[in-house]
């Protein structure tokens, strides 16, 4: 298989940063520095930043409750980080999907290189879930013009419809089928709002339930199962998300 490919299914990172690393000169095959586009197979000796990776025997997929504070990276170093709170994990996990430091709330973390890079292509349309609090009251508009779509001058690009639901005097729920950088706390800035605190609490079917900050579930087979049918919608359905609804 291709090496990017190998590298994510060895639960490194996704394909598109396995080509980043390749280029970088991190990757080497047999002992010599990894070219984009090669083929590797499990008799070959491939090595990240000189440690040997394989192939896991069997994929794992697990839920995550990630606290307010944490970072999103496996680089050495970082204060706080997922890379440093992952190392106490039996198996090596990465992200399908990260969340910003000041956010909290459920993530999935796998080693499979195929879930994640469906799972990270926007286009694909998944669901995420969002409880938000803001500072100002939730106003009809506020929530008509958050579901239509929010013009990101910083990012030069509007966010595609949403769903919003009023929850509280200052709360909302929001469902996102794309995943720009901060995209929620871009949005309500834009329209005059500040986040005061955000929790993700569905990406796809996985809830995050009522788990706790730093908590780890491996995923049920319904829901690993159900998981897979959705993340798949694209090629089986046409386009469709797993509730047949195009994204």
């Amino acid at each position: 298989m291709r090496i990017n490919r190998y590298l994510s299914q060895c639960g490194i990172c996704s394909r598109r940063e396995a080509d980043r690393l390749i280029q970088a000169g991190h990757v080497s095959v047999n002992g010599e520095t990894a070219l984009q586009g090669m083929d590797v197979s499990a008799d070959d000796t491939v090595c990240v930043d000189g440690k040997t990776v394989h192939l896991p025997e069997a994929k794992t997929y697990v839920k995550f409750y990630k606290p307010k504070g944490m970072i999103c990276t496996f680089e050495s170093g970082a204060e706080h980080s997922l890379g440093d709170f992952l190392k106490k994990y039996p198996k090596r996990v990465t992200y399908a999907g990260r969340l910003d430091r000041n956010s909290e709330g459920l993530m999935i973390l796998t080693d499979d290189g195929d879930l994640i890079d469906r799972m990270m292509r926007g286009r694909n349309g998944h669901e995420k879930e969002y409880l938000v609090t803001v500072d100002r009251p939730v106003t009809d508009d506020f929530l008509k013009k958050m579901t239509s779509g929010v013009w990101l001058e910083e990012l030069h690009v509007r966010t595609r419809p949403c769903r919003a639901e009023k929850t509280g005097e200052y709360d909302l729920s929001v469902i996102l089928t794309q995943g720009l950088n901060r995209q929620i706390r871009r949005m309500c800035d834009t329209l005059g709002y500040h986040v005061r605190a955000l929790k993700r609490v569905r990406i796809v079917n996985i809830l995050l339930d009522d788990m706790k900050p730093y908590e780890i579930r491996e995923l049920t087979e319904e829901e690993r199962k159900e998981l897979m049918r959705c993340t798949a919608a694209d090629e089986v359905y046409g386009g469709k998300d797993c509730n047949g609804r195009m994204p």
